[in-house]
């Protein structure tokens, strides 16, 4: 068993949102759930009756009444709540006390930020949606933006949903063709867009960019110009964002079908086209409720602070906590400048809980930053960690830096569902480099090959009954081909997530990394999480990228690529220990054939890092087909691994 970091007090269990839904479900179903492994084993086996007792906990609100909880569809076509009809906006405008700060908004250096109270926000809401309807905007209409984290992207989403338009949003971090790429298949009437950003003390223009946007997305008829970092004229034929919220207007809600479109969320799309997955108001309601309540505890008048892009699903995750009236805390800049101002900045705004992915972690440790010592962070209960796994040693820094009263609650889901499958809950003790367990609602397991489920052995993440969150279509995929080939190749109705899993007898889980990236030496398979949790947290290491290849013969090639942290080298004497660490904390089947330094390691515009395309370049693959270079942080790391492997594959002749 993983070592024990913290267990939650019976006091804290006892007050804990999630423990007032089971004593409130106690008393409409009959049974008794004393935990919350109880309620995870009803939930799947009485996935219905689960999924009502969330709309009747948290009154959701139907205009028109459902008439079947769940078609008898498979997956992916299997639909919620037929008939009935609702707005996601309302329920996330709904809850919050007027003078209750609903926004906490800092820009990079700015703090302590600008408190935007749900009374302001209602308004600006109600009044951007009036001019979206006067401007013709109608229900499934698109309304795209180009924006940063900031106020204006949540008034525009709400203002969007309010509509019943479907929103689709970019960071202005992604550069014209990943952004042309994404937006234009969408045909959007409205574009809102901004002029800048910042990052790391510098401030980034983006007009170029919203000029190339304006000029290849021909369906645009209305142009809304939001001048946040630049003092300028507004564009020609534009609407200044001031416009839009200038006149008060009555709040008003069109109603849709549970399953009608709310926005798009795009994949990384390293290789091809990014994939659109539309996700509907009801789901996205319910499953904001559940995970806000149920998982995030929020109560109205607390606040959540996510590091995060608009370009990144945690974006839209986070919007779930207006759901409770909690407020958000929006940031927009880089997390290292000055550093440690993720910490200060969730010092400074009273967070109590702080989503933020396990890379922003991983450098604040190896940053030497310690952020108890520097802020006062007594209010924050809870750090939810996404986007990767959490490398073992930044558990321990989160409870020696950070606090050693501290939920650390490492999650896994992502875009495809707009939130997680497996994740932490107020009874389960924190366990270093383990996922406290399922979440309620969530059908999942670990199968070989052949479809068997496993426990205590690695193996494919299957989920194998519907969510009412999974994408109820793809964009541009009318008869489910794509939705299909996507996530139910393998196993015909049964989602297929792409990650290798581990589900432990204790009801915890560990992910080992991308099943489509997988490392297979000795007929054995290995997680290409494992080798970055112990490494990643080395003093000498920045970032380290591991891959492997097939060879002729059977043979197989195991790589490790290394970035060193400023002021070492990948010489020998850290080869050695590298090699020595993954021996003695792993196996000796994780030590590498070849270990190579690297200026950088590649990411998706979102943090992840590029193993396949990388995989790709190793077996020979032009660098244009292995990945989309619009889709990448940095196109130069990647043209650095297409000459490696060009060189590579030319001395193996």
């Amino acid at each position: 068993m993983s070592d024990v970091l913290w267990r939650p007090s019976p006091e804290r269990i006892e007050k804990s949102p999630l423990r007032a839904y089971l004593n409130w479900l106690e008393g409409h179903e009959g049974q008794a759930f004393p935990d919350h492994d109880a309620l995870w084993e009803w939930s799947v086996r009485d996935l219905r009756r689960f999924w009502t007792s969330i709309v009747d906990y948290y009154h959701v609100e139907f205009s028109a009444p459902w008439t079947q909880v769940l078609t008898t569809d498979p997956m992916p076509r299997a639909r919620w709540f037929t008939d009935g009809h609702l707005n996601w906006a309302h329920h996330a405008l709904r809850r919050g006390a007027d003078d209750t700060a609903a926004m906490v908004c800092v820009q990079e250096g700015g703090l302590p930020g600008r408190e935007i109270t749900f009374a302001q926000l209602r308004r600006s809401v109600g009044a951007a949606a009036a001019w979206l309807r006067t401007v013709g905007v109608r229900p499934g209409d698109r309304v795209a933006a180009y924006l940063p984290n900031t106020e204006h992207a949540v008034i525009g989403v709400l203002a969007s949903a309010a509509v019943g338009a479907v929103w689709a949003c970019c960071s202005p971090d992604f550069g014209p063709d990943g952004t042309i790429g994404r937006l234009a298949q969408l045909e959007p009437t409205v574009l809102i867009a901004t002029d800048g950003y910042h990052w790391n003390g510098k401030e980034i223009d983006r007009s170029d960019v919203v000029a190339q946007l304006r000029e290849n997305l021909p369906t645009v008829r209305h142009f809304v110009h939001v001048p946040y970092v630049f003092d300028r004229p507004h564009p020609d034929n534009s609407t200044p964002w001031e416009e839009l919220v200038a006149h008060d207007a009555p709040l008003e809600f069109t109603q849709v079908e549970f399953s009608d479109p709310l926005w798009v969320l795009f994949t990384s799309g390293t290789t091809g086209v990014p994939k659109g997955l539309v996700h509907g108001h009801g789901g996205i309601t319910l499953e904001g409720l559940k995970w806000s309540g149920l998982y995030g505890g929020f109560r109205p008048g607390e606040r959540l602070f996510t590091y995060t892009s608009t370009g990144w699903a945690l974006w839209n995750i986070e919007l779930g906590a207006l759901t409770q009236g909690a407020g958000i805390v929006l940031y927009e800049g880089s997390p290292g400048y000055p550093p440690g101002a993720v910490w200060e900045v969730a010092a400074r705004a009273r967070a109590d809980a702080l989503l933020l992915g396990a890379a922003v972690v991983t450098f604040s440790a190896g940053a030497g930053f310690f952020p108890r010592d520097n802020y006062d962070l007594s209010r924050l209960r809870h750090v939810m960690v996404s986007g990767s796994a959490l490398p073992s040693a930044g558990y321990h820094w989160l409870m020696d830096h950070v606090s050693a009263d501290l939920r650390i609650d490492s999650t896994s889901g992502g875009t495809d569902i707009s939130g997680s499958f497996v994740g932490g809950n107020e009874y389960a003790p924190v366990r270093v480099g383990r996922i406290g367990g399922r979440l309620a609602g969530v059908d999942c397991a670990a199968w070989r090959d052949d479809g068997t489920p496993v426990v205590e052995e690695v193996g494919d993440l299957v989920i194998t009954q519907p969510m009412p969150s999974m994408p109820v279509m793809l964009w541009n995929d009318p008869d489910y081909t794509r939705y299909t080939d996507s996530y139910f190749d393998t196993w015909p109705g049964v989602w297929r997530h792409g990650d290798w899993v581990t589900m432990h007898s204790d009801g915890s889980v560990t992910i080992h990394g991308r099943s489509d990236s997988t490392l297979n030496r000795q007929g054995v398979r290995l997680g290409s999480s494992d080798f970055y949790d112990v490494l990643d947290g080395m003093p000498e290491i920045a970032e380290t990228l591991v891959i492997g290849v097939d060879q002729p013969d059977d043979a197989y090639w195991l790589g490790l690529f290394v970035v060193p942290a400023p002021g070492h080298a990948v010489d020998d004497e850290l080869k050695h220990k590298i090699v020595v660490t993954l021996r003695t904390r792993l196996t000796p089947r994780h030590v590498p054939d070849e270990i190579i330094e690297a200026p950088a390691v590649p990411h998706t515009l979102n943090g992840k890092r590029l193993e396949i395309p990388v995989k790709k370049l190793l077996l020979g693959r032009p660098l244009e087909q292995a990945a989309n270079l619009a889709s990448v942080d940095d196109p130069d790391t990647l043209r650095w691994y297409a000459r490696f492997a060009a060189d590579r594959l030319g001395a193996a002749g």
